[in-house]
């Protein structure tokens, strides 16, 4: 297993829509485990192939609802459904030091593929309904604060030092 680099934003990694996966094989595997590797180092719950650099549809979560040692890998995950709004504090390791309430959906269902090729669909609510809203945020090219308001998001920006374009 490896540490991979986790790319900070503005990296362009992090803007890029990640790429379906095919059949999930021994690339994808070792992937997966380097990303939770990397995850539990950096004292995340969440993280995205993108934000270590690889354009795949693919996100690993530690299962914070079950087993604390376990990690769910999901290959292209999509949300099917949405209900309520819930406002929560978001942080993110391509974002380090920086955190913002952010509102999104406070239940939803996600189906994707585990690393065997079978299909799952998870109904959850919660803090683990967050976590996997974020995750797949990153694999359309969104980060967090592309959730928040722009005046917040400024003063965010211009906290990282980052030069980059903000969309209205």
């Amino acid at each position: 297993m490896a540490k991979l680099e986790i790319k900070i934003y503005p990296d362009p990694a992090l803007r890029k829509k990640a790429r379906l996966v095919g059949k999930a094989g021994d690339d994808e595997r070792r992937l997966a485990y380097n990303m939770i590797e990397t995850m539990r180092a950096s004292n995340g719950v969440g993280l995205a192939a993108p934000q270590v650099g690889i354009s795949k549809r693919i996100i690993v979560v530690e299962d914070v609802e079950g087993d604390n040692s376990a990690a769910l890998t999901l290959v292209n995950p999509k949300i099917t459904r949405k209900k309520g709004k819930a406002k929560f504090c978001e942080g993110c390791l391509s974002l380090p030091g920086i955190s913002n309430d952010v509102v999104r959906p406070e239940f939803i269902t996600v189906e994707a593929l585990n690393l065997d090729g079978d299909e799952l669909e998870i109904n959850t609510g919660g803090i683990l309904a967050r976590i996997l809203q974020h995750e797949i945020d990153h694999l359309d090219g969104i980060v967090f604060i592309d959730k928040i308001g722009f005046l917040k998001r400024k003063k965010i920006i211009k906290q990282l030092g980052a030069k980059v374009c903000m969309e209205l």
